[in-house]
């Protein structure tokens, strides 16, 4: 989400039409938004799930508490939100496929990967977790899981 929008532009501003100054500050927010939800994540795997988001380091707890109560992917919506505010804050428009296709690989590794990983280890909790919390589009209201 840093390094690849980093090689593609250089961090080099563009302006692709007059008045782009506005859609550039939209763009910043939506970076600062992004990386202030990815870092509560990482917290919240150390602090709630006794682990990392990395495969090598998983969790020891399933991670369902914060922002995980409304989706089951926070750090990968914030990383395409980061990528599209990249876009809007460089004024380079074609990241934002390089959004998609971040998205598109990325769904693919939650579905063939990820998914089959939790199941594994944490079984009915986290089917029940999954039929509960949408994996991308949030819900209105929190989840609570049933004790």
């Amino acid at each position: 989400m840093v390094l690849v929008p980093w090689l593609l532009t250089g961090w080099d501003l563009e302006d692709p039409f007059p008045g782009w100054v506005a859609l550039r500050v939209v763009g910043a927010v939506l970076v600062v938004l992004g990386a202030a939800v990815v870092l509560e994540s990482f917290a919240r795997f150390a602090l709630e799930g006794i682990g990392t988001p990395a495969p090598v380091a998983p969790t020891e707890h399933l991670v369902v508490g914060g922002l995980y109560r409304y989706v089951r992917n926070p750090i990968y919506v914030a990383d395409a939100v980061i990528i599209v505010g990249q876009a809007l804050l460089f004024g380079r428009l074609w990241l934002l496929l390089y959004a998609a296709a971040f998205l598109a690989v990325t769904a693919a590794f939650v579905h063939w990967y990820e998914e089959p990983t939790l199941i594994r280890q944490f079984g009915a909790e986290y089917e029940a977790y999954r039929r509960a919390v949408p994996g991308w589009w949030p819900r209105a209201g929190a989840w609570t899981p049933s004790k």
